[in-house]
């Protein structure tokens, strides 16, 4: 296992897009989120070529904190369809950014040994999706590689603080959600527009503003949202691997965050961000897999 790349998507490019497509917050259009606990569905959403799943996905974390997703470019994000895991409400994610500080604290579970390796203070809401997987029968290793988008109400009011929602994709226990230099984990504070916006930015060219008070524009509720990024790990062994997709509240359960992970992409070849698998495909896997029997703003009043 070596690098790890950044597949950019620029913010002109994805305004760009939200304009001509009437992306716009306030309307009737955009990205659609279905919630599900359905640790299977939402494995066969992103699930692409050349990966064997092993045993029963599993999914730890709130009731609606986490949901599959359609109709995402229509909304600027850069990835079609795919799922979505939060520190809140996935429902909150819809096509109008209606305030600018949003959040639910869903009672979800607490701490996370994991996610205090990229980042401190107490961990709250946590949702994690756990698999193991193989390249084909296991006999031979590969490479893997999977697309994703992260979006918080933190921005841009809280980015450099201490309230540094965090999330990680532990690939054998390493966290492999990573700037382009292989060390960085991204976060808010890593990737972001500044604070006050435009003073201070990290990374600033991955980073699309949607902030009310700033000028955000797309119909979409996060206040800011990286670019596509990917996660490229290569030179895997031969054998079973487990991957940890988790996200969580840091130092209190206020605002929402969520990661976006693109249908279709979590592959032995890499996929170009934009949507390869096409809107429904992941409602139908979840209706077929159902059918088988299978404190928002008032934290900113705080000193």
């Amino acid at each position: 296992m070596n690098s790890y790349s950044i597949a950019g998507r620029k913010a002109s490019a994805g305004l760009l897009a939200a304009t001509l497509l009437g992306g716009f917050a306030g309307q009737s259009h955009g990205i659609t989120v279905f919630p599900t606990n359905d640790a299977i569905a939402m494995v066969t959403s992103i699930l692409g070529s050349g990966i064997t799943v092993i045993g029963t996905p599993t999914y730890t974390g709130a009731s609606g904190a986490a949901g599959t997703f359609t109709d995402g470019l229509v909304s600027g994000i850069g990835i079609k369809s795919g799922i979505v895991l939060t520190t809140g409400s996935a429902a909150l994610i819809d096509n109008v950014n209606s305030a600018d500080g949003n959040g639910t604290s869903n009672g979800g579970p607490s701490g996370s040994a994991d996610l205090d390796t990229i980042v401190g203070g107490s961990k709250n809401d946590v949702a994690t999706l756990e698999f193991t997987f193989q390249f084909g029968d296991g006999t031979v290793g590969g490479d893997l590689f999977f697309n994703y988008v992260f979006g918080s109400e933190e921005y841009n009011e809280f980015t450099n603080s201490s309230f540094n929602d965090v999330f990680g994709f532990f690939l054998d226990g390493t966290n492999v959600a990573l700037l382009a230099d292989g060390v960085t984990p991204v976060s808010i504070n890593s990737i972001n527009g500044g604070n006050p916006f435009g003073s201070g930015a990290s990374n600033a060219d991955l980073f699309n503003n949607n902030d009310l008070t700033d000028g955000g524009l797309f119909s979409f509720e996060y206040d800011g949202f990286t670019d596509v990024l990917s996660v490229n790990a290569k030179g895997l062994s031969a054998g079973q691997h487990t991957i940890k997709l988790s996200i969580a509240d840091v130092g209190d359960t206020a605002l929402d965050s969520g990661v976006f992970i693109e249908g279709g992409t979590f592959s032995n070849t890499p996929t170009p961000p934009g949507g390869t698998v096409p809107d429904g495909g992941t409602t139908i896997a979840l209706l077929g897999l159902t059918l088988a029997g299978l404190a928002g703003l008032n934290r900113k009043l705080k000193a």
